[in-house]
């Protein structure tokens, strides 16, 4: 093994294609590359978007900010499966080159069955494999066939695994299948950079200015997917029995539905509907904001890092109860924010006029939910905590750390 520890993620996608793990992974390798790690990326070459059946472009290589990008040729995708004839052959090169971990990324069905065809191939060639870290970022909830067809590789794959991540610890109480790994389980939260709810530039604070002189108080806020476990018709009823205005920020499938829904029950014209933001833009209304309101209501949900980007923006979450996920333990009832039932618009409006009637409670909670982002879910943690996980499955003492005063989440 080399001096730097030599690590390689298998994410579906990677960005430019957009999503939550995509988005996480990247933070994750730029965050382990600046801290002296050797990072390489494995994911699904999406680029351009061909239909089903239709063989994509090829394998192609690319430097990310120092970060080895490989995006694999798919020959056809079927039921959320991509098939890339490479990828065993492209592990078997980890192995050749020494890689310490392999870090897993799931849901992830293409690479959770390549993982099971390069173990037999370690077993038949007898070559040593490197430790496999998985971070279970959500269950597969909605498609029911593709959870009991997916959940025996799942299986397989998991016992495998030397460390089992969870970015909460409520996730592992909502699920029974990861109660069979509880001896390989640790929590990872999630993690961004900071910086630019902290330190709004000025074209940031140049747009949170043009939203205050545009709306008067209050202002509501949603980001979001417009997807149904979002549960953004929960905010627009929610709109009825409160005043003010609500910004939403996103696009999706159901888009069309949800401006005729707020239409129909009479909201439409306290609704800014905002479409996609630059980030300093996104930066500008966070501040802008009144209270960040978050409805989803299905445990696709797993963790809501939009959380975070509003807490670092010291403004206060109203999110949901949903059992199993980590959505309320990001923020916490009535310490960073409100946390309400699921599908209930009147529980929402009445923990938003309590932000608005009470200013010193709403400030109290806004402070606790910056000191809250920056002390559980920066990136630099998240980075910190990952590489004493990676140290501890590879029977390593742990240099000593560069960053000071950071926490580490202990097994369950």
């Amino acid at each position: 093994m080399s001096e730097r520890l030599k690590i390689c993620h298998l994410s579906k996608y990677y960005p430019p294609d957009f999503g939550g793990i995509e988005s996480h992974v990247r933070t994750l390798a730029l965050g382990q590359l600046k801290s002296g790690l050797i990072v390489k990326v494995l994911c699904i070459n999406s680029f351009p978007k061909h239909k089903k059946f239709t063989p994509s472009s090829k394998t192609i290589h690319e430097v990310d900010d120092g970060i080895h990008v490989v995006r694999l040729r798919k020959i056809l995708t079927f039921a959320r499966f991509d098939l890339c004839p490479s990828l065993v052959k492209h592990l078997y090169y980890l192995a050749q080159e020494e890689y310490d971990i392999i870090h897993l990324h799931t849901p992830n069905p293409t690479m959770l069955i390549a993982w099971l065809i390069f173990d037999v191939m370690s077993k038949i060639l007898r070559f040593k494999k490197p430790k496999l870290v998985v971070t279970h970022h959500s269950d597969v909830v909605k498609q029911k066939v593709l959870k009991q067809v997916l959940r025996p590789f799942e299986y397989l794959v998991y016992r495998d695994a030397n460390c089992i991540l969870l970015t909460s610890p409520n996730y592992f109480d909502g699920s029974k299948f990861l109660k069979l790994f509880k001896s390989k389980i640790c929590i990872l939260p999630l993690g961004i950079d900071l910086s630019p709810y902290l330190n709004p530039s000025g074209l940031a604070i140049a747009f949170a200015r043009d939203l205050e002189h545009k709306f008067a108080q209050p202002r509501w806020l949603c980001v979001s997917r417009f997807v149904y476990y979002k549960a953004i018709h929960i905010a627009i009823e929610a709109l009825q029995y409160t005043p003010g205005v609500l910004m939403i920020v996103g696009v999706g499938p159901l888009d069309s539905e949800l401006k005729a829904y707020a239409e129909a029950i009479g909201v439409n014209k306290r609704i800014e509907w905002m479409g996609r933001l630059e980030m300093d833009e996104l930066v500008g209304a966070y501040h802008a904001a009144t209270a960040f309101w978050f409805p989803s209501n299905v445990r696709s949900e797993a963790f809501g890092l939009v959380q975070v980007e509003a807490m670092a923006s010291q403004c206060p979450v109203i999110n949901t109860e949903i059992a199993g996920s980590g959505v309320p333990w990001v923020s916490r009832n009535e310490r960073e924010g409100f946390t309400v039932p699921i599908n209930d618009a009147k529980a929402f409006s009445d923990a938003a006029n309590r932000v608005l009637r009470d200013e010193a409670f709403r400030k109290r909670l806004s402070i606790a939910a910056q000191s809250r982002a920056k002390a559980e879910f920066s990136d630099q943690t998240m980075v910190s905590r990952c590489s004493t996980f990676y140290y501890k499955v590879l029977n390593l003492r742990e240099p000593e750390k560069k960053l000071v005063g950071l926490t580490t989440h202990q097994n369950l």
